[in-house]
């Protein structure tokens, strides 16, 4: 089944050591406090492999779409915080994965906007880019 249910956010540097068993995350070794995002819609986490024959180069490029459907005070205040602090994100998709973005460096906000929509039908809330250049990492 596609689509995401909930993003998670903690802050960068929180996650501590990452334990891995073939690939996976089995724990972290720091003590992050995750916010939680439930999100409808058009949100999705797409992840783009660009590789390089002449240069012997791969590396992976996520993007996580992100749809928040209120339009509040108290989300735009905590997106403010989040978007400053080049957070880790862990995806929790309709199958019940859990994946990781931003485990190396953090995931940057690659732009967004605030919409109230025209007619009565559209969107009210929040749309946001975020990028990171590493393979997604699911969790156990």
């Amino acid at each position: 089944m596609g689509g995401i249910k909930a993003v998670y956010f903690a802050d960068y540097g929180t996650l501590g050591a990452l334990s891995l068993t073939n690939g996976e995350i089995t724990g972290f070794g720091g003590t992050p406090e995750f916010f939680e995002f439930d999100v409808k819609g058009s949100s999705g986490l797409e992840q783009t492999i660009n590789a390089s024959r002449e240069n012997g180069t791969v590396f992976y490029e996520q993007t996580l779409t992100l749809v928040l459907t209120k339009l509040d005070l108290a989300t735009q205040n905590e997106l403010i915080k989040i978007i400053d602090a080049r957070p880790y994100a862990v995806i929790e998709d309709y199958n019940n994965n859990y994946l990781l973005i931003g485990a190396d460096n953090g995931a940057d906000c690659n732009g967004g906007t605030i919409t109230t929509g025209v007619a009565a039908g559209d969107l009210t809330g929040f749309k946001l880019l975020w990028l990171d250049k590493r393979n997604c990492q699911l969790i156990s």
